[in-house]
């Protein structure tokens, strides 16, 4: 008997970065991931004018979601409240600019607690 699924199931991490305007943390967070292999990343932010605002497609098309502060976790439970089980703290302060090598360094090791070495 053959197994038609086999092969299927991905075994692809689907990771969202979150922070308040897209400008600066989340795509920093978003560059450390892209390429390489075991990840599909997107990052966007809560507020109105982000640069790509987050959406409930967003929400339900990840994995796991990296937000910077606890009041974006709030916002994105009320876009989808059932989020919550999936979204992660990393706690870090809007004071950084793109690609800042602070910003790099704190976000490696946050998110090795969660995805191995980054």
């Amino acid at each position: 008997m053959s197994n038609k699924f086999v092969g299927c199931i991905s075994l692809t991490k689907k990771v969202l970065f979150v922070c308040s305007g897209n400008i600066d943390r989340s795509p920093t967070a978003e560059a450390l991931l892209r390429g390489k292999k075991g990840f599909e990343v997107k990052s966007a932010g809560t507020w109105a004018g982000a640069q790509k605002p987050v959406t409930k497609e967003l929400i339900d098309w990840a994995d796991i979601i990296f937000v910077m502060e606890e009041h974006h976790k709030e916002a994105l439970k009320q876009i989808d409240a059932k989020a919550d089980r999936k979204i992660i703290v990393l706690d870090i302060d809007d004071h950084y600019l793109k690609g800042d090598p602070e910003l790099t360094r704190i976000l490696k090791e946050r998110l090795s607690k969660y995805l191995g070495r980054v």
